[in-house]
């Protein structure tokens, strides 16, 4: 349509602004509503202002609403978890996830997740006390991790959220539902006075296959409700309300993510996710559907974009958050982190389900880890125990991998299980086989614990976990205030990432009206949050 005829023209106090850097100063001015309008100079933006059907004002070719950033998304995902934009960190094992990211990001009304997955008991209460003391009444979750070979820890941990009213759970790496996630979900259960069913216990399940999603979005199967209630761990009121509520509140659709992943893509995997749940809904009815957003691959504020114009109720951040300040992970890791390219990342077994042949996706640049993780599969599955492997062969593990002998990895393994899990130790008491997996588990939980320490002995062996979010990031923050891992504040990256969301999502309404913004303009770079050009004043590239 040509822009003379159209009978739609601009008002107000400001005039237009025609170049480049004026154009993305009005397109990033979020919080107000941007008209597109012809002027002498040509193609002009200005915010604020109205619109009339006649007049002698510019005429006005294209206009949009205001869309500060916490518009995305769903707002009943804000307001179960007390959030003000649908954005989450999502754990990372170890403690990486650190209580002093989860602590910077509630702050400032952000939902973390703390990593507490491979941690012992004591340290995870630690946290929950300090979130507790530090950050009282304001979002956090924690991680709940299903790990087959050590079931106890699993127990433990349910039972410590719990005993400490930890009221919102990420459950992650589950292939099937085992009966501490279904407890913590029911223990939360009640009727109030008018009758509704309430989940005072939230979970958040992080998925990356549709029929592992379907457990998650249906009641807790029955059979696990019975066994809970005879052994006295849920009552007979939960259980009967079980039935009216999905097990998760929310569905996190993990796409192609640091450590455990499928490495599936997200266009391909969420939409398919969504309309599961639709079904879903359609058979139970639910008073609230269950919620699903997405996470992996998301560095860059177009990808956050795409991921709610998907349908993404909420989006999920894990590799990019390593690299700031807040993690968990040692100086040394973040600056590896800093420097990877979207092609440095690749799989590597994983050690809580290396029998299983389970991996992760972990960074390659810098390390020997991928390499000689994979070595060590490869010995575990052509021989029967540590003493059927050749000399030579177990001479270069001892020397290049574990750097001592085998004998004396298998007593530290001994001591460590007596302590966390004396129940590995007895299965592996008649198995050879299990007790080489258990030696070569050691080295895969060493050398992530080496990355969080930073031993530089064994930097050669470090095992962190990346996805290809962490090149695009670093491709994006590219001579920004934020290429520096010393600049990296967790609440930094996720203000940027959502308020450039917004940007682009802005940009792509203008699009399908016909407007073509120049390259220069159309690319959301961050500034310092401190800085007076926060908010509707953002750099240029």
């Amino acid at each position: 349509m040509d822009i003379r005829d159209t009978p739609l023209r601009w008002y107000g106090e400001r005039y237009p602004s025609t170049d480049p850097a004026g154009i993305y100063h009005t397109l990033a001015d979020l919080e107000q509503p941007c008209f597109i309008t012809v002027t002498p100079e040509g193609i002009g933006a200005v915010s604020g202002g109205f619109a009339l059907a006649e007049g002698d004002g510019l005429p006005l070719l294209a206009a949009a609403r205001p869309l500060p950033p916490e518009r995305l998304g769903s707002a009943g995902f804000r307001t179960a978890h007390g959030v003000r934009q649908a954005y989450m960190a999502g754990a990372m094992a170890g403690g990486i996830a650190s209580a002093d990211m989860v602590i910077a990001l509630a702050r400032e009304g952000f939902l973390a997740s703390f990593g507490a997955a491979g941690l012992l008991p004591e340290t995870i209460e630690r946290a929950i006390a300090r979130f507790a003391a530090e950050i009282p009444g304001l979002p956090y979750a924690v991680n709940l991790i299903h790990s087959p070979s050590e079931d106890r820890l699993e127990r433990e941990a349910v039972e410590l959220f719990l005993r400490h009213g930890v009221r919102c759970v990420e459950a992650s790496a589950y292939m099937d539902l085992t009966p501490h996630v279904v407890r913590y979900r029911l223990a939360g259960l009640r009727r109030e006075a008018d009758g509704r069913v309430v989940a005072d216990n939230r979970l958040i399940a992080k998925i990356s296959r549709p029929e592992t999603a379907e457990r998650f979005m249906r009641p807790a199967p029955a059979t696990l409700v019975s066994a809970l209630l005879e052994q006295g761990l849920i009552t007979s009121e939960q259980a009967a309300l079980a039935h009216h509520v999905p097990l998760a509140d929310d569905i996190t659709v993990e796409a192609d993510s640091g450590g455990h992943t499928d490495r599936r893509p997200l266009p391909a995997l969420l939409p398919a996710i969504l309309r599961l749940r639709d079904t879903v809904q359609r058979e139970f009815r639910y008073a609230a559907a269950v919620r699903v957003g997405a996470g992996g691959g998301l560095g860059t504020p177009v990808a956050v974009a795409a991921a709610f114009a998907m349908g993404a109720a909420y989006v999920v951040t894990g590799s990019v958050n390593q690299s700031c300040l807040e993690s968990g992970a040692s100086a040394k890791s973040k600056a590896m982190l800093a420097e990877a390219g979207i092609a440095d990342c690749e799989m590597a077994p994983a050690a809580d389900m290396f029998e299983m042949g389970v991996e992760l996706q972990v960074l390659k640049k810098g390390t020997l880890f991928p390499m000689r993780a994979k070595r060590l599969y490869e010995l575990y599955q052509t021989y029967d125990g540590l003493e059927t492997i050749p000399p030579a062969d177990r001479a270069r593990l001892e020397q290049q991998i574990f750097r001592r002998s085998l004998e004396d990895v298998w007593q530290e393994c001994v001591t460590y299980f007596t302590r966390r899990d004396p129940e590995q130790l007895q299965r592996a008491a008649g198995s050879p086989k299990r007790r080489m997996a258990l030696v070569f588990r050691w080295y895969l939980g060493m050398s992530s614990r080496w990355a969080v320490t930073g031993d530089e002995s064994r930097a050669m062996d470090y095992q962190v976990w990346c996805g290809p979010a962490m090149g695009s990031f670093n491709d994006w923050v590219t001579g920004s205030y934020l290429k520096s891992p010393g600049n990296r504040r967790v609440a930094d990256v996720a203000h940027h990432l959502m308020r450039g969301a917004a940007f682009h999502t802005r940009l792509a309404q203008l699009r399908t009206e016909g407007v073509h913004i120049p390259p220069t303009a159309a690319d959301y770079r961050p500034v310092p949050l401190e800085s007076p050009a926060h908010g509707s004043s953002v750099g240029l590239r």
